[in-house]
């Protein structure tokens, strides 16, 4: 049933956890009355063959009743099953479960000729926790709740025909167990027994749109926030995150070489394929190494590395870069396609981390002069020709070079607000890629 308070998708989602409930309960109703069918068959049809009319009569009315107790399921489980099952529909199906039995009952008192003190004893009386578990199943108190008020009337009204008639036939103790004070007792016990399952209900409906209300924010937040940022909240909490920290972490500029120049000859159609093919094989990497893409700014990506072995992590992207692009190059070229070349800046340093915005739009930010200097290395790959360069700092973090080679030194560089010049290391434009960085210079 929608519900104002809820937003719409997840209204949607709780109609489909209805009709999937709708469909089980369904298929269970079926179940129970085929089930029972056969045990009928099995064990009364013999007894019937000797020409006890009550016996044959009771096989009648078990029969008729549990045939349209299968039509019900049929009807109800088709329905769920094809989308057709509203809200609403649940109150009189689920009513008819509690009437069904309630009817049954009161055939099996008529041919018995049994009065309301031996109501317990009818076989069908039983079927109770089956009717009460469909309620469960569904996850609705308040439907729930109607079932138990039935189950409760309808027995208490049953235990009242011509309560006491019976008593006197005999001597036998048995009757101090069916006079209306005992029977009243099993009602009461049936009533505690539903109370016990619509607190059990409401706590399933409760942990259902909690769960179907975190799937959906996590969703939302997906939206704009990378997915292990959206891990974080289950840890955190989105206050903690929006408050940011300070810490060391890996950086990683990546850019396209010539793609400007490029762009402007391809079609439209054309360059969105390029930049399609180039960030999904840069995610492709990063996601390997556990990495952070913080932003893609049109053929640039920025990516941060923190938590255990960052450093590692970072130069392992690094080089899985460095080859992903080789292979692109090498893939665009013997398809005859136009091949770009591309500079990887990677730098070690403190960052502030965290989320601004509010929940209508939020952004994770990296700040920081190591973030200046990681995009200061990527574009000193132009002017000196190199593939990649990174900073000795992410290097020594790192414990070593790790599956960078042909790392050589290059030229320290002076950064403003760090005492000391700036160890560098590199590697080479490769010779088959030369012509692609001259043509971006």
């Amino acid at each position: 049933m929608k519900n104002a308070a809820h937003p719409p998708e997840i209204d949607q989602l709780l109609r489909t956890a209805e009709q999937n409930a709708e469909q089980i309960v369904g298929l269970l109703r079926m179940g129970v009355a085929a089930g029972l069918g056969v045990f009928f068959l099995v064990t009364i049809q013999p007894v019937s063959n000797s020409g006890h009319a009550v016996l044959e009569r009771q096989w009648a009315f078990a029969f008729g009743t549990l045939f349209a107790y299968f039509l019900l399921g049929f009807v109800t489980w088709a329905a769920a099953r094809r989308g057709r099952f509203s809200g609403w529909m649940a109150w009189p199906v689920s009513g008819a479960d509690s009437i069904f039995l309630i009817v049954s009952v009161w055939l099996g008192l008529l041919n018995t000729g049994l009065v309301g003190d031996e109501v317990f004893v009818l076989p069908a009386v039983w079927l109770v926790p089956v009717v009460l578990a469909f309620g469960v199943l569904r996850g609705n108190p308040k439907v729930m709740l109607m079932q138990v008020v039935l189950l409760s009337l309808g027995f208490a009204f049953l235990i009242g025909i011509d309560a006491g008639s019976a008593r006197g036939h005999t001597d036998s103790p048995i009757w101090l167990f069916l006079a209306p004070p005992p029977n009243l007792i099993r009602v009461f016990m049936i009533a505690l027994a539903g109370v016990v399952l619509i607190v059990a209900a409401r706590r399933v409906h409760k942990l259902l749109f909690q769960s179907i209300t975190e799937a959906q924010r996590r969703a939302n937040l997906t939206r704009y926030l990378p997915s292990q940022v959206v891990q974080d909240l289950g840890d955190s909490g989105l206050a903690a995150l929006k408050n940011g920290r300070r810490q060391k972490a890996g950086l990683i500029f990546i850019d396209l070489r010539g793609f400007t120049t490029l762009s402007q000859q391809l079609e439209p159609d054309e360059v969105s394929e390029l930049v399609s093919d180039y960030r999904r094989r840069v995610s492709t990497v990063v996601r390997r190494e556990n990495g952070i893409i913080d932003k893609f700014i049109g053929d640039a990506v920025m990516i941060v590395f923190d938590g255990e072995q960052a450093a590692k992590r970072c130069l392992n992207c690094g080089a899985g870069l460095l080859d992903e692009m080789a292979r692109w190059t090498a893939e665009r070229k013997s398809a005859g396609l136009p091949s770009l070349g591309t500079g990887i800046g990677l730098h070690w340093g403190e960052v502030f981390l965290g989320v601004i915005g509010d929940q209508d739009r939020l952004e994770f930010s990296v700040f920081g002069d190591a973030v200046n200097i990681a995009a200061r290395l990527e574009s000193l790959t132009r002017d000196l020709e190199m593939d990649l360069i990174v900073s000795n700092d992410l290097v020594t973090a790192a414990g070593g070079p790790g599956l960078l080679d042909g790392l050589v030194s290059i030229p320290p560089i002076e950064v403003k607000g760090r005492s000391g010049a700036l160890e560098l290391l590199g590697i080479p434009l490769k010779s088959e890629n030369a012509d692609d960085h001259i043509g971006a210079m």
